[in-house]
């Protein structure tokens, strides 16, 4: 009798869940409508575990005949808020606001969705990005139970990838083929970021939401004990379940914001290149400041040792990419006030792609280790170890030196003094001391610091690889002329090379982002 009876509770169990599915769920999910169908399940599921006290036992049944439908929701609010996202960013500006423009979508909602900085200034498309997850998330939060987390935390960061395409499209391309690519799909168009200030807004969305944002708001699906809801506190079976799931989803969580910060430095990777190969590969009306072995293998026919140890400073390439790096710190530090491990880092990756760049040019390499008539003199070499001490004082000054960087550059020193050895000459018979390296490469970055513009001898007449580079001299460099792209060069094919290098090695840099400059 006793049997028949559970059984009949389970045909009314089915015959009620169907009656949901029906007058509830299927509409809700067809429509995105995630709350209505939370709420819904958490009511019924609520009322269930009333009964396990009494030995009788329907969540289980529950859940499984309405997961499927709740499924469906969940997936078509994913979808409204991915097309919502590509929407927005089209109309996007690449201006920052500090308020959330929107108002929340239920009266019952405040103007911010709980936690959210009011003071974070971030562009349009990525405030209401962010308020949507929010909110999705505050619906998604009371099906914990029905172990949804994991896979709304796999929509999301689907999501966060779909936006992280976006942003690129909307940075400078870092070929002609990339550019004409993008022209052609003619799908998902974004308005360019023709400005500085405009790419590191970019920069500064998607690294607000993946390292602040996003992750706090799906902490929401790891409830706090005085939290659980009433329903649970009569049922000691379900809250132990709970419990022992909570532990379970904190790795998840980790890999989850793991997964966001790989978009964002595929993001500041491209960023990053397309500005330094501005500076080494640029175009031909600035051709003097382009990164050429010429340019070194020359000093020796043109200046004595005595002459050049007057005045010495770096080269025109290297001149650019402190002025360009001095521009970005600049501008970011106000633009991004408040966010200074943004800003670090960013700066940190600009200098370590600056290095890779050299290291990987070929081109560069091949005449500087050919030999011959044209083989790397003295001078030349003392030159080219001056810039790399001189970019290593950049980086310390401003405290994003790395001990990676440090790495490359004493690759490319030795390298250096390699070549130079080939030709049968002895390097420790011309080089000074490390110490003077240091010292030298301080006092040029004080000098341009302190506007140094030309020299007193010819070392620093124009036209020698020495001379002062003006701010006007490196407006090509400092700021994008509207062109989108750089102009092809051979040297793009080592983009896939350089960025290999760094995603390697990047995991190491954060965790020595912040190392004490050297001691003057």
């Amino acid at each position: 009798m006793h049997q028949n009876w559970f059984s009949g509770q389970g045909s009314r169990t089915e015959n009620f869940a169907s009656l949901v599915e029906r007058h509830v769920l299927s509409s809700s999910a067809a429509a995105g409508g995630l709350r209505s169908a939370a709420e819904c399940v958490q009511i019924a599921i609520g009322h269930c575990s009333l009964l396990e006290d009494q030995g009788l036992a329907l969540s289980s049944l529950l859940t499984k005949l309405v997961r499927p439908s709740v499924e469906q929701a969940l997936e078509a609010n994913l979808k409204r808020i991915e097309e919502s996202v590509t929407v927005l960013s089209a109309a996007d500006d690449w201006m920052m606001t500090s308020v959330l423009a929107a108002q929340p979508r239920t009266q019952g909602r405040s103007s911010a969705p709980t936690g959210y900085n009011i003071h974070l200034r971030l562009s349009s498309s990525a405030h209401r990005f962010n308020s949507m997850v929010q909110d999705f998330l505050e619906d998604v939060s009371p099906l914990i139970s029905m172990q949804l987390a994991g896979h709304a935390l796999d929509g999301l960061a689907q999501i966060f990838d779909t936006y992280i395409q976006l942003l690129m499209k909307a940075l400078p391309a870092l070929s002609e083929d990339e550019e004409e690519e993008m022209q052609a799909a003619n799908i998902n168009k974004v308005q360019h970021a023709e400005s500085i200030k405009q790419q590191l807004v970019i920069l500064g969305n998607a690294a607000a939401l993946a390292d602040e944002l996003l992750p706090r708001a799906a902490a929401k699906l790891i409830p706090a004990p005085a939290m659980k809801d009433e329903f649970r506190a009569s049922s000691r079976r379900l809250m132990e379940r709970q419990t022992v799931s909570q532990p379970a989803r904190l790795p998840e969580l980790r890999d989850w914001r793991r997964r966001l910060q790989r978009g964002v430095e595929r993001l500041r990777d491209h960023f990053c290149l397309y500005h330094v190969f501005d500076v080494v590969y640029n175009g031909d009306e600035t051709e003097d400041i382009r990164l050429s072995a010429d340019a070194y293998l020359s000093l020796d026919l043109e200046v004595d040792d005595y002459m050049w140890l007057q005045e010495p400073m770096p080269t025109r390439t290297f001149q650019a990419f402190y002025f360009k790096l001095s521009n970005f710190s600049q501008v970011a530090t106000e633009l991004l006030a408040g966010r200074e491990r943004m800003v670090s880092l960013l700066l940190m990756r600009l200098c370590e792609t600056f290095v890779n760049c050299i290291r990987t040019a070929d081109d560069f390499w091949d005449v500087l280790e050919e030999g011959g008539e044209r083989a790397l003199g003295p001078i030349a070499l003392k030159q080219f170890l001056l810039d790399l001490q001189f970019v290593m004082q950049v980086a310390a000054h401003g405290r994003y030196a790395a001990r990676t960087m440090r790495q490359v550059v004493n690759e490319l020193s030795q390298r250096a003094i390699n070549a130079f050895f080939a030709t049968g000459q002895d390097p420790e018979s011309i080089l000074p001391d490390e110490n003077w390296f240091v010292e030298t490469g301080k006092d040029g970055l004080r000098r341009l610091l302190n506007g140094w513009t030309r020299g007193s001898n010819m070392n620093g007449e124009p036209g020698s690889p020495t001379h002062s580079i003006s701010a006007q001299s490196v407006s090509s460099v400092l700021v994008w002329e509207g062109g989108r792209g750089l102009r092809r060069h051979s040297y793009l094919l080592d983009f896939s090379i350089i960025h290999f290098f760094i995603m390697g090695h990047w995991e190491v840099h954060q965790r020595c982002m912040f190392e004490t400059p050297p001691s003057k």
